[in-house]
């Protein structure tokens, strides 16, 4: 293992210690530079009994499954409209708001507005829920079971349609 300041080997166990605010692994000649910072113990991690995997572990990794952090669409009750730049801003207008009135009524930054605006940002669930409350105007569209089965019902045969259809009917 190398020294992370002066790119020595370490030899012996390599100090932990906190220089400006960045934690670096060092060998003991660099320790001096900085405050050293007690590292965690390893008593508490669990090691897995040999043959027995860890709970929640994949069979044959010998490491567990990573989940995914969850994000603001995991949460969203629908689709986000395409043009909600559009909506929010044509909203505004109409309400003879400028942007940093909007921003005030909303208790955001007047840069989120204009960045929603632009297009540039999609605004997360609360702030998309004050926007359609003080602008009256939906952002989300709710996809319902019904409007999946009109355009099903919607779809035109193809030829291997009624090669079936008329083999059924002999």
């Amino acid at each position: 293992m190398q020294c992370e300041m002066c790119g020595e080997t370490i030899r012996g166990p390599p100090k932990l210690i906190r220089v400006e605010g960045a934690e670096l692994q060092v060998c003991t000649k660099c320790g001096k530079f900085g405050t050293e910072v007690q590292q965690p113990r390893r008593a508490d991690i669990q090691r897995p009994v040999a043959g027995r995997a860890a709970p929640g572990a994949r069979a044959g990794t010998g490491t567990a499954p990573v989940q995914r952090k969850r994000d603001m669409f995991d949460y969203m009750e629908g689709e986000i409209v395409e043009d909600y730049a559009k909506r929010v801003k044509d909203a505004r207008m109409e309400k003879g708001l400028s942007q940093k009135d909007l921003a005030l009524q909303l208790m955001v930054r007047e840069l989120l507005i204009k960045k929603i605006e632009k297009g540039e940002l999609v605004p997360e669930e609360e702030v998309r829920k004050k926007l359609e409350k003080v602008l009256g105007i939906k952002l989300v569209d709710l996809v319902s079971d019904d409007a999946e089965k009109k355009t099903q019902a919607k779809i035109t045969q193809t030829l291997g349609d009624l090669t079936i259809i008329r083999k059924a009917k002999k």
